[in-house]
């Protein structure tokens, strides 16, 4: 049961930010500069990194929807999606993929404990210092996401086909025109 009563039976930020339409922009434009917009990581491997941190918050409206739009993303779609997430299995990935998943994990469990170490083993692996920038924001974003969602109790959808729907307009509009956005 929500904390609040948002007036709207949407789901998860959806409602939320039909709640507080004045925070649906700028929340939406983040999302799209993190995770559409054009960078050195493709939009599978930042999907990916959200779903990951997400997961690891056991945010299941974010983890939900993001994995979706992985998997449309990225070869192997859901069930490559799902190794990483449940079994930590970054094979299949380049070493780069794992290193900055790896720091996207240390993000999520506090900022401090991303170490020289864990930055020197994503260079080596050949990751930037642009992509491990943009994974330690995209993963500390979505840790605010998270505790959203979850700090006011947002409803969940239960049927994954929701989530399905949710990505099919991400994937074709992007955040700042998909399914929580004012402007849409």
């Amino acid at each position: 049961m929500p904390h609040i009563d948002v007036g709207n039976d949407a789901p998860g930020i959806i409602g939320l930010m039909r709640f507080r339409p004045e925070t649906a922009d700028p929340l939406n434009d983040l999302a799209d500069a993190l995770l559409r917009a054009p960078g050195p990581l493709s939009r599978g491997e930042r999907e990916l990194i959200a779903s990951y941190v997400s997961h690891g918050n056991g945010c299941a409206f974010c983890t939900g929807g993001h994995s979706e739009v992985a998997a449309r993303e990225l070869e192997g779609g859901m069930p490559t999606v799902r190794r990483v997430l449940d079994d930590h299995d970054f094979s299949g990935f380049p070493a780069k993929t794992g290193a900055l998943l790896t720091i996207a994990g240390l993000v999520r469990e506090g900022g401090r404990k991303v170490t020289e170490e864990s930055v020197a083993a994503a260079r080596k692996a050949g990751a930037t210092d642009v992509e491990i920038h943009d994974t330690v924001l995209i993963a500390a974003a979505f840790c605010m996401y998270n505790r959203y969602v979850d700090g006011l109790a947002a409803s969940s959808p239960t049927d994954p086909s929701s989530f399905a729907q949710m990505a099919d307009r991400v994937v074709a509009h992007g955040y700042a025109n998909g399914p929580g956005a004012r402007r849409a």
